[in-house]
């Protein structure tokens, strides 16, 4: 069947979907944003949350139907996600070793990047010398 793409449930790639809705949600002044579970995506929440990038993870739901639902953090009412750049693609990863790891807008942004030892800011895993697959940056 042709045009199946245009599905209500299709999704390539979950990651970008999950930092375009938290993104829209701020831009929109929205006080929270949901989105499908999955371990890989509360890890990042995690890490969003440690960073000051979102107020609040929760999981909710059970079974096949768990969400995760973010508090989007504002500065003077201004969202602190002001935009986001998926970095690794479906069709093009990139891999970054740990002395190619640069800085986002000057040190104001975050790179993500999935590491062997788990998911860790750029800082972090310039700090412990690892390098791993560049997912996101966002500022």
């Amino acid at each position: 069947m042709l045009g199946n793409h245009l599905g209500k449930n299709y999704m390539n790639d979950s990651i970008a979907d999950m930092l375009i809705r938290i993104k829209n949600a701020g831009a929109v002044g929205h006080k929270s944003a949901s989105f499908p579970y999955s371990k890989f995506k509360m890890s990042i929440a995690d890490i969003l949350l440690k960073e000051g990038y979102i107020d609040s993870v929760d999981k909710q739901g059970q079974k096949v139907n768990k969400t995760i639902e973010v508090g989007i953090s504002y500065q003077d009412d201004e969202p602190k996600i002001a935009n986001v750049g998926r970095v690794s693609k479906l069709s093009r990863r990139v891999y970054l070793g740990a002395k190619d790891i640069q800085p986002v807008r000057r040190g104001y942004g975050l790179l993500v990047l999935s590491t062997p030892k788990g998911l860790m800011t750029g800082k972090e895993a310039k700090k412990s010398n690892i390098g791993g697959e560049a997912l996101f940056k966002i500022w």
